[in-house]
């Protein structure tokens, strides 16, 4: 298992490609905060600026691409202090009804800013110390693609998909889309220190063979004693280690995991409240309860209720 890999999925991220732009400035476009998603702007042809929440401007070139995590409201724009027009507002003059890949502007090739723009959703309440570490922004920069050069072939490959196929490219860029969000994580590690931290942590020999037990096995009856002798570290030295490195301590992340694969099962399967307390490690339905209902504020039972009336 990777870890990685587990946290997104049990997250339930999902990608989605909303608009690609054909602009000759002067424009701008405010883009709403959306709190379960994170943002991204890739750069096909021209420049553009992005100004965030904090009043940062980041000017974007060709081959660039920006990620805006826990969906912030930001602006995309020829220049840093255009007047900007509610996406909501362009989308519907537009006509785009939300189904498959949106062109605004005229379709003119010769456009000087050829855009693609998307999100990321997760589902709600999802957390995890990843997910706080992120910062205002991560940019992938030419550098960053010539340095990783998986992501910088499915970037590629998406903008073919989409320029070549746009009526047929939804649902394949979608999925090219959310490799996209994990690998930026792995190539932008040097733009946060916290995130530098969790990323090296996932892939250290210990704190990271640590992380994986803790997915991998889930339902086992973990003790701080008992994870430490597994990765061969004494007790202390692997509960200071694995703070420094993820930000809470081993036992605390393991309880917190254990809500996080709840919810996820409580909402993507059949499983009901006993099955899904022995699989994320509660000795007893009641035990799983207390614990859910104490982190949550309602029980397992009424989360699953909760979520499918608003779902439905």
């Amino acid at each position: 298992m990777d870890v990685l890999n587990d946290i997104v999925d049990t997250f339930q991220l999902k990608g989605a490609l909303y608009f690609r732009t054909d602009f000759t400035p002067p424009w701008a476009i405010a883009v709403p905060a959306y709190q379960t998603a994170a943002r991204f702007h890739l750069v096909v042809q021209g420049r553009f600026y992005v100004t965030l929440s904090s009043g940062a401007s980041v000017e974007l070139n060709a081959g660039d691409m920006i990620l805006i995590p826990a969906g912030a409201k930001h602006t995309i724009s020829s220049t840093p202090h255009e007047q900007a027009a509610p996406l909501e507002n362009v989308l519907e003059e537009a006509g785009y009804d939300g189904n498959g890949v949106f062109t605004l502007g005229d379709g003119d090739p010769t456009a000087s800013v050829q855009l693609i723009c998307g999100h990321f959703t997760f589902r709600a309440g999802a957390d995890h110390p990843l997910l706080r570490a992120l910062p205002e922004y991560l940019l992938v920069s030419s550098s960053v693609r010539a340095k990783y050069t998986w992501l910088d072939e499915v970037l590629r490959l998406i903008v073919r998909q989409i320029f070549a196929e746009p009526e047929n490219s939804a649902a394949t860029v979608t999925r090219l889309s959310e490799v996209v969000f994990i690998e930026t994580l792995r190539a932008c590690t040097d733009q946060s220190p916290k995130l530098a931290l969790i990323i090296g942590a996932l892939k250290g020999r210990q704190i990271g063979e640590a992380l994986l037990l803790m997915h991998e096995r889930l339902d086992e009856q973990w003790t701080l004693e008992k994870l430490a002798t597994n990765i061969g570290m004494s007790r202390s030295r692997f509960a200071e280690q694995f703070r420094e490195a993820v930000g809470c301590g081993p036992m605390t992340y393991l309880t917190d995991w254990r809500i996080q694969k709840a919810i996820n099962l409580l909402t993507a399967s059949q499983l009901n409240v006993q099955q899904i307390a022995a699989k994320t490690g509660y000795q007893s339905p009641a035990a799983f309860t207390r614990a859910f209902s104490q982190k949550i504020g309602c029980s397992p039972k009424e989360y699953r209720r909760l979520d499918s009336a608003t779902v439905h």
